[in-house]
């Protein structure tokens, strides 16, 4: 369950680094919250999972999937260039993701 819990986390991160970076500042109210509720439940779920899970793994894993999701959200939405270089980065970081919940 633990893995679940990070995993989610970790898509929390990806929402709210996207809200942040369209709340232009802070100075939008629905990126606002959007950033403020997703930023306080990808902490709980991260604080919750470390409760089971290796400290670094923990960390790794949830920040591999925020930044692998955000990258690729900008990707998909036009936002972030695309490039076969940046699209194999981003599977070399999910691939290094899925060998630490393997080497677990």
């Amino acid at each position: 369950m633990a893995w679940v819990v990070l995993v989610v986390s970790g898509v929390l991160e990806a929402v709210w680094a996207t809200a942040l970076g369209r709340s232009e500042g802070l100075s939008r109210p629905w990126p606002t919250t959007v950033f403020a509720v997703a930023l306080l439940l990808s902490m709980g779920g991260l604080a919750w999972a470390m409760r089971t899970l290796p400290t670094g793994t923990s960390y790794a894993v949830w920040v591999g999937v925020g930044a692998g999701l955000t990258v690729g959200w900008g990707m998909a939405t036009g936002t972030e260039p695309v490039s076969v270089v940046r699209v194999l980065l981003i599977l070399g970081l999910v691939g290094c993701i899925v060998g630490l919940k393997l080497a677990h």
